[in-house]
């Protein structure tokens, strides 16, 4: 992906924060237990949140007690996330792009990202994060996939026909349906290459979301592709879905998501 594409399709969530944060599904718990685990973040750590969007992550980190700083592009996205975190004083929302951002103070335990790392510049992102990290400092990288086990749900197999018909152009609809999730492969190869970081850890999670057409629809509406999208194509591709959806039995689809984290060190500690 070109930087410009990048950074136009990074803008998109923020056409819809209230959707995005109603939409979304957020992380099983067992992430944020392993996550302070095996970074072995101390009480109270200081930790910048890469793309914090709504805060869906960064509730249960600072219900943690963690010192958070969070770092979203989006200006709409960014008062949503102070609006929910308005509890919690040691959590900072600011609206910056992280690559470009600038801390009063650095030497952060952590950096910390969820479903958003990919966003930002493959040249700077490993750079910019050491830099902000104390000795010893860590990387914690959550990514989100949509995928396919052998007990998946057909729907995601037979809905490729409605993309098809609809934009059977795009990259993502000639890539075909979701991968299984022996398929994906973590990001262990790229912190290792970076020459700044060791990977000490990772862990997969699956889990399963059930959505009816409504839901499913209104969470499609929060994605980057789709609301990249003219207005009327889009509403085609989501008529043809939500008539998938309706006529099945049950009036629903099983979504399968795959979660990786990823923990590493600065090199050299």
């Amino acid at each position: 992906m070109s930087s410009s594409s990048r950074q136009r399709l990074s803008t998109t969530f923020d056409e819809v924060p209230e959707l995005y944060d109603r939409a979304r599904p957020g992380y099983p718990k067992q992430v944020f237990d392993d996550l302070g685990a095996l970074a072995q973040l101390p009480e109270g750590a200081r930790i910048v949140e890469i793309g914090c969007g709504t805060g869906q992550a960064t509730i249960p980190l600072a219900e943690s007690g963690y010192e958070i700083t969070c770092v979203e592009l989006g200006q709409q996205l960014a008062a949503v996330a102070r609006r929910k975190l308005s509890a919690f004083r040691r959590v900072e929302v600011v609206n910056a792009n992280f690559e470009t951002w600038q801390p009063r103070r650095a030497g952060f335990d952590a950096v910390v990202s969820f479903t958003a790392f990919h966003w930002i510049d493959p040249g700077a992102r490993y750079e910019k994060t050491a830099s902000l990290l104390r000795d010893g400092g860590v990387l914690a990288v959550v990514s989100t996939h949509h995928v396919l086990p052998p007990d998946g749900d057909r729907f995601f197999v037979e809905v490729q026909k409605d993309y098809d018909a609809v934009v059977p152009d795009d990259p993502k609809t000639k890539a075909g349906g979701p991968s299984r999730p022996d398929a994906i492969a973590d990001l262990t190869a790229e912190i290792d290459g970076s020459g700044l970081f060791r990977n000490v850890a990772a862990r997969r999670y699956l889990w399963d979301v059930i959505y009816t057409a409504d839901d499913y629809i209104a969470l499609l509406d929060t994605y980057s592709g789709h609301r990249a999208l003219d207005e009327t194509t889009r509403e085609r591709l989501y008529e043809r879905i939500r008539r998938r959806v309706e006529a099945r039995p049950e009036g629903t689809v099983r979504k399968t998501y795959l979660a990786l984290l990823n923990v590493a060190v600065a090199r050299g500690f």
